[in-house]
């Protein structure tokens, strides 16, 4: 499988005079995505004719999407991903709208060895070449050399939710469909979301549970079963081991939650006679697309492992940065989560989190950069950490959260679910397949992304020979 990757340019790579472009048409889309961030319903806003006439032009000549193009530049082209933001100057010369074409070139003007700080030149035309708006942006260049696949970045717009986690589903084309044990898809949103992953080419169901009931589930979603495989089983219990044997058979390289509790599911997976063990710790990672955030964020484990402790904690940890390089992160920044940034004998997870950062000095954990104890804004924000004088390469750009607990990172991914639009997928690692434990809650989007999370992982552990 190849992909599309987007690399950074690092401070000592950068050349005064270096530059980048970027070309956007202004779309009546743009128009309701900023409606949608300001809450300005005005008809100028939602209105798409009334848009056209003219009056939109108001609005974004205060310079909303020519910022927002900017800042796409700068972040995904030069310097590119990892670049810190600190200041910004620009003039907004005339106003653009609905139909224009915007071409936006940022250049090199010079460098400060201090904090490798970089200025930019930036301008802004349009299709007939006339200014809209010019000025200067003032950014920390990154250290370290960064290559993401185009999947991984955000789209130019305003809160575009799912947007990264649509690309990732876009973006994987496997060379055959993953064979897939569907466990106890009785209901019509298990079914059919196993159904879309096989439309889209990510895996091949293999229906596993009572017949009546699976059959029954087509007939009330209004879907189409017959090209699939259906191995009858009396009850839920049963389609889950019968589901491992098809994996220890080889007759599945995955497996799926369907409508079961994820404990009767995991009981026959972690059996250690004719279960799917294997050395590592079994953990659950959320992938999540949180639309502020500038990448896709990683939490685990917030479904399977209750209290881990250290040793737990080194496989949790592990088995997080290769699904991130599964999906392009060459080298993960994980954040070891706690409620302060000190090392505080009366915290345990501060000192297991010292702990880890030790184990990865020493080679135990691989692959990837470890910084703890950090609280949650630290390890989203550079400006808290940089208010709390914390220097860390991983302060404010994580890729992966590792929680203390279970309840704490389920409480954090539910939190960002339903009151920061995020939308989320996920996986469970360290058994010898990847198994993708859905809920009854989640919606089409989070089952075809966990479809397409699971896939990149097998095919990652293909490329690097580690199938167990």
């Amino acid at each position: 499988m190849t992909m599309d990757v987007i690399e950074n340019r690092t401070y000592d790579e950068l050349q005064v005079g270096d530059k980048a472009s970027l070309v956007h048409t202004l779309s009546a889309s743009d128009v309701k995505r900023f409606a949608a961030l300001s809450g300005d319903a005005t008809p100028a806003q939602v209105d798409e004719d009334y848009a056209r006439s003219g009056a939109f032009h108001q609005v974004v000549a205060h310079g909303m999407w020519v910022s927002a193009l900017i800042s796409a530049v700068v972040g995904t082209k030069l310097p590119g991903p990892g670049t810190v933001w600190l200041d910004q100057s620009l003039k907004f010369r005339r106003p653009a709208g609905v139909g224009d074409t915007l071409t936006v070139t940022v250049r090199v003007l010079d460098k400060e060895s201090e904090g490798q700080r970089v200025r930019l030149a930036c301008r802004c035309v349009n299709q007939d070449r006339e200014m809209v708006a010019e000025g200067e942006v003032v950014v920390e260049a990154p250290r370290d050399k960064v290559r993401r696949q185009k999947a991984e970045q955000a789209q130019v717009g305003m809160l575009d939710k799912g947007a990264r986690l649509r690309a990732l589903i876009e973006g994987t084309r496997p060379r055959q469909p993953m064979p897939t044990a569907v466990v106890h898809p009785v209901d019509a949103a298990s079914l059919s979301g196993a159904l879309e992953g096989a439309q889209h080419g990510l895996i091949e169901p293999v229906l596993v549970g009572p017949e009546a009931k699976i059959r029954a589930a087509a007939r009330d979603g209004d879907l189409d079963i017959d090209a699939f495989r259906l191995v009858a089983t009396e009850h839920s219990h049963e389609a889950a081991e019968r589901a491992v044997a098809l994996v220890r058979a080889g007759e599945a390289q995955a497996l799926m939650k369907g409508a079961l509790h994820t404990d009767e599911l995991m009981h026959p997976v972690v059996a250690k006679d004719g279960g799917l063990r294997t050395a590592r710790q079994m953990s659950h990672v959320f992938v999540i697309d949180e639309p502020t955030y500038p990448r896709l964020m990683l939490i685990t484990d917030a479904a399977l492992n209750i209290y881990p402790d250290l040793d737990a904690k080194r496989d949790i940890v592990q088995n997080a940065i290769d699904l991130a390089r599964a999906l392009g992160v060459d080298k993960p920044k994980v954040a070891l989560l706690s409620a302060v940034e000190t090392v505080t004998p009366k915290l345990q997870s501060t000192v297991e989190a010292a702990a880890l950062c030790k184990m990865a000095d020493r080679g135990q954990i691989t692959d990837a950069l470890l910084d703890g104890p950090l609280a949650f804004d630290n390890a989203v924000s550079r400006l808290a950490a940089e208010a709390k004088h914390i220097r860390s390469r991983v302060a404010g750009q994580a890729d992966v959260m590792v929680v203390p607990d279970l309840e704490s990172g389920n409480m954090l991914a539910k939190q960002l679910e339903y009151l920061a639009e995020a939308q989320i997928a996920g996986v469970v690692l360290g058994a010898r397949v990847p198994i993708m434990l859905t809920s009854r809650a989640d919606n089409a989007l989070a089952r075809l992304a966990s479809c397409a999370v699971a896939t990149r992982f097998l095919q990652w552990q293909l490329e690097q020979g580690q199938r167990p």
